[in-house]
């Protein structure tokens, strides 16, 4: 089981994301280039958003998902004139490439290939990021729509999005850029948030991990990534039965926060008096006691439900990077 506990200076950095800044260095999750002639309809083709409305400096975020719509990995695009920049989970990078792989055919004028080593990628949280992308030059990007991105200062690219529920900013830049630019981030007064600190955050808002809460167990609908998935594109993979679960109102379990009384197992059951309801996904402790994440039968209920798991009691919860309402 993780610390059942908060490091002082992660406690510091969670509460600068929520009321001020705070700089993440999430090099080590992987970098896609995707290129040639074909690459947006394969895209397009390959995952749940709409990459056929898009143009260079707008992106979005995608799921790939099995013929069977299982979730593979939630990807963020980013669309650049002459190719798309995909980045993915640290530990599906080489799942990726091969499943990409696998679907470029003879015919197709496509190619992928892994910059993650050749590039670097920061992530500001919070509200005070604006401020931080005006002081680097890229203050025309304020206020624009999810994933679009300008390219400033020597190849740096600044996109919409945080990359949690929270408002921010992801950059991404050459590698020999990294140090100038953090050392630069740092010097405006920015305060740096760790791995486990972006871990603790992505709990408490809910954004899915794979092997966590995208896995082979459940589809893009039960984790509630709606703003992923367009109703109004053509035939991709997994695509039948993501529209069978819309059209029949099919998901029979949900993603949901769980606020504990106590620390709890990852893989522990949900119960709802006797009966077994669901499965804790995630764990993470808080600045204020424990939290989870886990999926719960639809038909059991939700917000304000109370729960057990084992002799833990827990109350569920929104968390606001997904939902649970249908698009009308």
């Amino acid at each position: 089981m993780q610390t059942s506990t908060i490091d002082g200076k992660d406690a510091a950095a969670i509460q600068a994301a929520t009321t001020g800044v705070v700089v993440c260095d999430r090099s080590f999750w992987g970098r896609i280039c995707v290129y040639d002639e074909d690459q947006i309809r394969f895209l397009h083709n390959q995952s749940t958003n709409d990459f056929q409305s898009l143009k260079p400096g707008q992106g979005c975020d995608t799921v790939i998902v099995t013929s069977t719509a299982r979730t593979i990995d939630l990807v963020s695009a980013y669309l650049l004139p002459d190719a798309v920049i995909l980045l993915v989970s640290p530990n599906r990078l080489e799942t990726l490439m091969e499943w990409l792989d696998r679907y470029i055919f003879f015919a197709d004028k496509v190619k992928i290939a892994d910059v993650t080593k050749d590039t670097a990628i920061f992530s500001l949280i919070g509200p005070g990021s604006d401020a931080i992308v005006e002081k680097l030059g890229a203050g025309e990007i304020i206020g624009q729509a999810y994933g679009n991105h300008i390219m400033i200062d020597v190849g740096l690219t600044v996109a919409v999005g945080s990359g949690l529920a929270s408002p921010g900013y992801t950059l991404i830049m050459p590698a020999t850029e990294k140090q100038r630019i953090w050392q630069k981030i740092l010097d405006l007064g920015v305060t740096e948030l760790s791995e486990q600190g972006w871990e603790t955050l992505r709990i408490l808002q809910g954004r899915p991990k794979p092997d966590a809460e995208l896995t082979e167990d459940y589809n893009p609908l039960e984790v509630g990534l709606w703003q992923t998935i367009s109703f109004n594109k053509g035939c991709y993979i997994g695509q039948e039965t993501i529209a069978r679960l819309n059209t029949y109102k099919g998901v029979k379990q949900h993603l949901w926060g769980i606020r504990l009384d106590a620390p709890v197992e990852v893989g522990s059951a949900i119960a709802l008096g006797e009966e077994k309801i669901g499965k804790l996904t995630s764990y993470t402790p808080t600045l204020d006691g424990h939290f989870g994440l886990g999926y719960i039968r639809t038909k059991a209920g939700g917000v304000g439900l109370k729960v057990q798991l084992g002799e833990v009691a827990g109350e569920i919860v929104e968390i606001p990077f997904v939902s649970h309402e249908y698009p009308q």
